[in-house]
């Protein structure tokens, strides 16, 4: 393991990891460790086709019943005290009947930074707070967002249309993040952030969806990502994504994925192909792995590799332990290559509440250079 950097370099990992941390911290991502659960669809318990954001009544149900330690409610238990999972713990005005639905999501977290044995950094932040909204009439539903930008100032990560033409098919548009491989809740994966799929990376687009008891096709298409394209920088490109499911049984998913940009004044073309097998063999156990190639029509060439796994264990209803192995590698420089370990925590004690204790240890194979980081985060969600 090499020597510490100067003070110009380790200023720039502390922005550099807080940035990364901040702006992985927004929407709430569909976990996928609920495949144990056989619930092998997003849209069993979100709004949006491709994971995250707000659950329906029906997610939100489950959420207390089936994945809190203590929300089970008592066979005997009065009417009344269904209204727990509902928006402000029932107290809303906005009960599960009602075809306006509410939340509010927000991630209080402490950070820890550490690189070549010198700790960096250790901040307190409030990652994200926003307010979520779906309204459902018939056929059609409308979704949005709104919250607080890191750094100051307000954004909305999605905002789409979208209706249910058939039993098998909807269409929706609007700015949301394209269906890719496994929408993992660590939005710094490196099968998100290094294929651009990470927090800020939706698109503004047209979204098809093909469906039946046993697979899944989800064709997007649009002028390229939404900041690129409201900062008019140069990096907005065509955009074409395709994801391919197939539920083997309940606890069983194989996914293929295809993602193209096209080039850009100031980004290159692009194109990454992936294929991601799901699999929970028992109720308490459950792993994802995915894997991904990524060829960018730079002038050197670009071809990467991706690799990820995640597996959690659920030893008591509600506490999960996870451990994440994830390589990354490019053909044509050394100097990129990550190898990174995660190991989590994540508590669900009740409905609302959900406890994350993540540590990273990233490990630059070029330099034999560890960087490390600690975060724990309370996300509450309403």
């Amino acid at each position: 393991m090499t020597g510490a950097r100067g003070p110009r370099g380790n200023n720039f990992l502390v922005l550099a990891g807080v940035s990364v941390a901040c702006w992985s911290a927004g929407p709430a991502a569909a976990e996928p460790t609920f495949l144990s659960k056989q619930y092998p669809r997003c849209t069993a318990c979100h709004y949006s086709p491709s994971g995250g954001g707000l659950l329906t009544p029906y997610g939100r149900s489950l959420s207390r019943e089936e994945i809190s330690t203590f929300g089970r409610r008592d066979a005997a238990a009065e009417a009344g005290d269904r209204a727990e999972e509902e928006f402000l713990f029932g107290f809303g005005g906005v009960d599960s009947d009602s075809p306006l639905q509410l939340g509010l999501d927000a991630r209080p977290s402490q950070l820890r930074i550490e690189v070549a044995g010198r700790d960096l950094s250790h901040r307190n932040l409030l990652m994200n707070l926003d307010l979520q909204a779906a309204w459902r009439a018939g056929d059609w539903t409308a979704y949005g967002t709104v919250g607080r930008r890191p750094g100051g100032g307000l954004v909305t990560y999605e905002h789409w249309l979208a209706r249910q033409v058939s039993d098998g098919v909807s269409v929706r548009g609007g700015r949301f993040l394209p269906a890719y491989g496994v929408r993992f809740a660590d939005h710094t994966a490196l099968s998100r952030d290094r294929l651009e799929l990470a927090e800020d990376d939706q698109i503004y687009g047209v979204e098809l969806g093909l469906s039946s008891d046993r697979s899944l096709l989800q064709i997007a298409v649009g002028p390229g990502r939404a900041e690129p394209l409201l900062d008019d920088d140069g990096r907005a490109a065509l955009t074409v994504s395709g994801r391919a499911q197939r539920d083997l049984s309940p606890r069983t998913v194989v996914v293929g994925s295809v993602l193209h940009r096209s080039a850009a004044d100031r980004a290159a073309r692009s194109t990454s192909a992936g294929v991601s097998f799901g699999y929970s063999p028992v109720s308490w156990l459950v792993t994802w792995t995915q894997m991904d190639a990524r060829l960018q029509e730079s002038d050197r060439g670009d071809r990467a590799i991706v690799f990820t796994n995640q597996t959690s264990v659920e030893p008591w209803r509600g506490i999960w332990l996870r451990v994440s192995p994830q390589r990354y590698r490019e053909s044509d420089n050394s100097r990129a290559e990550i190898h990174r370990m995660v190991y989590g925590l994540d508590l669900y004690p009740r409905t609302h509440w959900h406890v994350n204790l993540s540590w990273y240890r990233d490990r630059f194979v070029f330099s034999d250079r560890l960087h490390q980081r600690l975060l724990a985060q309370l996300h509450f969600y309403l």
